[in-house]
């Protein structure tokens, strides 16, 4: 551990560094990296973004797949906490926004029970930016005036959730969806959503790497099998709407593909 700043009072500043390119930062979180004594960031924050904190001390404590989740919660709380009662300006950095599947609450409340002073620095999710980004809306009059937010995570879970609410829903995001997209589809399939209906999977959203494809809810997994993690799946008549707003392309008219 780096030694103790003389005479300082530790604080936490938990922030969301959204979906990957650096120029979606908010200014707030700019700021907090600029100023940070030590960085403790998730594996989805993109490097360019780290090296905005040059003189901070950078920890990383992003979670893999197979790892005992809880264990490796448990041990970030303890960091923050170290840190901040050792005196440091201490920024705890999340890939898009710390409240939207980010365990952000958890550790707010961890260091509310240590005696910690702390803020929310809000972040740009990649739930409605990064489909943005590729030209799909979440919601479009006549199209689609409602959608739901799920993690990718729950298809491997049997309690808990509700497929019927996430096949029901008009437009339906799945974050951090790759490893079980296959299941997602068809469970959502099963559940009354129409094999037909237009689907999307975006790899590493709002970076140089960016990857899209699109096909049918039927058919995405195996489309879209070779893109890498972290990738999103955007299900409902919507991503249709990307051929005819992305500029350049002429698939279709506006007028055909949305109802009064």
């Amino acid at each position: 551990m780096k030694k103790r700043p003389s005479g300082k009072e530790g604080f936490v500043q938990i922030a969301g560094a959204g979906p990957g390119d650096p120029d979606l930062l908010t200014v707030r979180t700019l700021r907090a990296l600029e100023s940070a004594e030590v960085v403790l960031f998730d594996r989805l924050v993109h490097p360019d973004i780290l090296k905005i904190a040059s003189s901070a001390t950078l920890i990383p404590v992003g979670k893999k797949r197979g790892q005992n989740q809880e264990l490796r919660q448990d041990r970030i709380h303890r960091l923050l906490v170290r840190y901040a009662q050792t005196g440091f300006r201490v920024l705890r950095l999340k890939g898009g926004d710390p409240f939207v599947f980010g365990r952000g609450g958890e550790e707010a409340l961890a260091l509310k029970e240590a005696g910690i002073r702390y803020e929310i620095l809000p972040g740009v999710s990649s739930f409605y930016s990064v489909p943005e980004l590729s030209w799909i809306p979440l919601t479009y009059r006549g199209v689609s005036a409602s959608f739901g937010v799920f993690t990718g995570h729950e298809a491997e879970r049997s309690s808990g959730f509700s497929w019927s609410c996430a096949a029901s829903m008009q437009t339906a995001v799945f974050l951090m969806c790759k490893e079980n997209l296959a299941r997602i589809a068809d469970r959502l399939i099963s559940h009354g959503r129409a094999p037909s209906t237009p689907a999307a999977v975006i790899s590493k959203g709002s970076t140089p790497e960016e990857r899209i494809v699109v096909s049918t809810l039927a058919e995405i997994h195996g489309e879209a099998a070779s893109l890498p993690s972290p990738a999103m799946l955007v299900v409902g008549e919507v991503v249709a709407l990307r051929s005819v707003l992305q500029p350049g392309l002429t698939d279709g008219h506006l007028a055909d593909r949305v109802t009064a």
